[in-house]
């Protein structure tokens, strides 16, 4: 818009009545701009009517890109509660994980390493800041499990098999988290699916995410979480989940899988 209006950086600034660093910020993305901000330029630019769709635009991408240490301000068990109030709204919920074992279906040691996980240089990041904190955010997530026992929910999990076999918590853990894998393959309201290496894909297994009706998706990066909520980019997610649980297997041929893996995995470590 600046430069359609023929403006320099500095033009604007004095128009609007800022300093003329605020300008090269923003437009280095430096600095977010506020609603005023957005409206002031727009005005100065001569094109008040694309106001309402710039602020529109602004306040969705806030929503959409949360950073950790905004969403962990109040800590790691608010957040487990707040996604639990997500699927309690949820009648289906669907979840693609390439790397770990969806929160769901995690048992309360493998959540342990989960949780402890972060940037070992950056202490901002969603680490626990205690260990009754560890206890209290992995209690709330064992309790976000009760979901998967009520009739009127149902979940679809879909998994690598590099879930199993990535050494993200010790030897013995695994063994325990594989076993109860095994054991939830059997509960009738969710499905519990696996990928298969060496079955061909239509579409890769970038990152995993969460799919809430065709309401939400929520995308965990290594610094922040996008959510997912526009119409068009939901049923682009619908569109690869089913992709990928296409090509994994369930019920006793996943139950196979597991068994096989798990044996393994004694065997490694005996």
């Amino acid at each position: 818009m600046r430069l359609d209006a023929h403006l320099t950086g500095r033009s604007l600034a004095n128009e609007a009545g800022w300093p003329p660093s605020k300008v090269s910020k923003i437009e280095a993305g430096q600095q977010t701009p506020s609603d005023a901000d957005i409206t002031t330029w727009a005005l100065v630019c001569g094109r008040d009517q694309l106001i309402a769709e710039l602020v529109a635009a602004l306040r969705s991408l806030e929503q959409q890109y949360v950073e950790f240490r905004r969403m962990f301000r109040t800590g790691l068990p608010s957040r487990q509660r707040s996604i639990a109030e997500i699927e309690s709204n949820t009648t289906l919920t669907r979840n693609f994980e390439p790397c770990f074992v969806p929160g769901l279906l995690q048992t309360a040691e493998y959540a342990r390493y989960r949780f402890a996980e972060g940037d070992p240089d950056e202490s901002e990041r969603g680490v626990p800041k205690s260990d009754a904190e560890l206890d209290e955010a992995i209690a709330a997530r064992m309790d976000r499990q009760r979901i998967l026992h009520r009739g009127d929910k149902k979940v679809h999990f879909v998994m690598t098999e590099a879930v199993l076999k990535y050494h993200v918590c010790p030897p013995d853990v695994m063994t325990g988290q594989i076993g109860h894998l095994i054991s939830m393959t059997t509960v009738p309201a969710i499905r519990v699916g696996i990928i298969p290496f060496g079955v061909p894909l239509e579409v890769g297994p970038i990152h995993g995410f969460y799919l809430y009706d065709d309401k939400l998706v929520l995308v965990e990066l290594f610094t922040a979480v996008l959510n997912v909520s526009q119409a068009n980019e939901i049923g682009a997610y619908e569109r690869v989940f089913g992709h990928l649980a296409n090509a994994a297997v369930y019920g006793a041929d996943a139950r196979t899988l597991l068994t096989r893996t798990l044996g393994q995995q004694q065997v490694s470590t005996s």
